[in-house]
């Protein structure tokens, strides 16, 4: 398919400027509902003040190159020598209708900062609580159901759009190494906070999300997509054969349309096994951005305080080449810079003497040194001084040793305490002391993280391998209490069972 690439011509034209100004006065007319401009007309609408001939050239120009459309203007004629005269209406054509709304899009693209809509996060949860509601209706309103996935796409369109776009702005403010280091510093406390915020909304909406999909495709999502496929092919216009119903022929080119803008929706919050969620890569990307900007300002306060930088000292050193007059002060600069003379006597000895190179010789061309390691790094052949005292470090390994049986040790009692041989309520598990509690809470993380939208039961093993841990949801809503030193943990009552793999024989639980 050829692709007529001349109504582009006018962004790389000498005139560039003038052109995008009078095709910018048809882009505002269209959007008043005005369709053909007068060159008088373009003028009026121009601030610069251009002359009536430079416009009529330039209109002439882009109707060359098909961006408008010229037709004769015989409203205004009224004797002969004015039907002679060329006067001529202008307004826009397809194609250059096509190429303002590709430079739009290139200028808008260029120039947005996006942003972390933790709005739409909570937006998308609503929509899909409401898409599940309408699933388990048995007379679903066509009209309702595609609203409400029109508005989902849109609103995650947006959403990712806008997290992509924030990413990359954030990541150019991150590589700026130039900015004033106030200015910057007051910045980054406010982005901090920002970044903070939205992650904490991230977590918490998109297990929600997550939940709400899973429960979704469990109702029945295809049913929703067909829905709203087959009310957008009801206005489908005849084909031109008139054999094939043209509803039906829509609706099979839509409906693919929908799974794939489903699946792009899932792949967003659901993670696979070996493919993380682009939310959890957002996630993990926006933590990322936190360290690299307080390195950033680690580097500015260097700076300012006057650390030596050796890109700093190149910068100023290159500067001094630009700055010096004559050749002669450029090799003195270099000498006094780098030290690379002509010399190439390191010791003087009987082989070197049997083989001098004059000291013009190119290094290219001379043949090669073998230099001592202990002379490259010392300066000399031998080394000086007596040797260094060997340090006894035998007190300290032993504390160390120490330290390592006890933490173990604790380790050992805390999971024989969790262990239990039958599957316990959270509210019976009593009060835990802090050893017990940190590695309590550890399991109840795996077991939360490893938990799959839709099943109840999860089962999992430590990282170490050390204990395995089985986690039941309940529905009777009781709360559980496990009572530390520290204050007492609350939370939904689960069913656990806790297995410590390391013992040989596990003890009960008994709270």
């Amino acid at each position: 398919m050829d692709v007529d690439f001349a109504p582009f011509s006018y962004l790389t034209a000498p005139n560039e400027r003038l052109y995008r100004t009078v095709m910018d006065a048809f882009v505002q007319a269209k959007r008043r509902f005005t369709v053909h401009l007068r060159p008088e007309d373009v003028r009026e609408s121009m601030r610069d003040g251009v002359e009536l001939p430079a416009i009529v050239d330039a209109l002439t120009r882009l109707v060359e190159w098909g961006n408008l459309r010229a037709d004769p203007d015989t409203s205004r004629v009224t004797t002969v020598e004015d039907f002679h005269r060329s006067r001529f209406l202008y307004q826009l054509t397809r194609r250059g209708e096509a190429v303002e709304q590709a430079v739009t899009a290139y200028d808008e693209a260029l120039g947005r900062r996006g942003a972390l809509q933790a709005v739409a996060l909570a937006d998308i949860a609503t929509q899909l609580r409401a898409l599940a509601g309408l699933a388990d209706d048995a007379e679903r309103d066509p009209a309702k159901v595609h609203l409400l996935l029109r508005g989902l796409v849109d609103r995650f369109t947006d959403l990712a759009g806008n997290a992509q776009a924030f990413m990359g702005s954030l990541q150019r403010t991150i590589d700026l190494h130039d900015a004033d280091a106030d200015v910057f510093r007051a910045y980054k406390d406010r982005l901090i906070d920002y970044l903070e915020r939205f992650i904490k909304d991230l977590v918490a909406a998109g297990a929600e999300i997550a939940t709400l999909v899973g429960d979704l495709e469990y109702r029945g999502v295809d049913r929703l997509l067909d829905i709203a496929a087959r009310r957008e092919a009801e206005d489908a216009a005849p084909g031109t054969t008139g054999d094939d119903d043209p509803r039906q022929v829509e609706f099979e080119r839509v409906r693919p349309l929908w799974d794939e803008r489903w699946q792009g929706f899932r792949a967003w919050f659901v993670s696979e096994p070996h493919h993380p969620s682009q939310a959890k890569l957002l996630r993990a990307q926006a933590r990322a951005a936190i360290p690299q900007l307080l390195q950033v300002v680690a580097v500015l306060n260097e700076r300012r305080s006057g650390r030596s930088d050796r890109s700093a000292d190149f910068r100023v050193l290159a500067r001094w080449f630009a700055e010096a007059p004559v050749d002669d002060d450029l090799h003195r600069l270099w000498r006094a810079s780098f030290g690379l003379s002509a010399a190439r006597h390191l010791s003087v000895n009987e082989e070197s003497l049997e083989e001098a190179v004059p000291a013009q010789t190119p290094w290219l061309e001379a043949p090669p040194l073998l230099i001592s390691p202990r002379l490259r790094r010392t300066g000399s052949y031998e080394r000086r001084g007596k040797p260094s005292r060997v340090i006894d470090r035998s007190i300290e390994r032993r504390h160390l040793s120490d330290i390592a049986r006890r933490e173990a040790a604790e380790t050992a009692a805390a999971r024989a305490a969790l262990a239990t041989t039958h599957p316990t309520r959270l509210s019976d598990v009593g009060e835990l002391d802090p050893v017990a509690f940190r590695c309590f809470l550890a399991l109840l993380g795996d077991a939360l993280a490893a938990r799959v939208p839709g099943r109840r039961t999860v089962e999992t093993t430590t990282s170490d391998g050390a204990m395995s841990v089985r986690l039941t949801a309940l529905d009777d809503g009781r709360t559980a209490k496990v009572r530390t030193p520290y204050g007492v943990f609350r939370g939904p009552d689960h069913l656990l069972e806790i297995t410590d793999l390391t013992a040989a024989e596990a003890v009960e639980r008994s709270a």
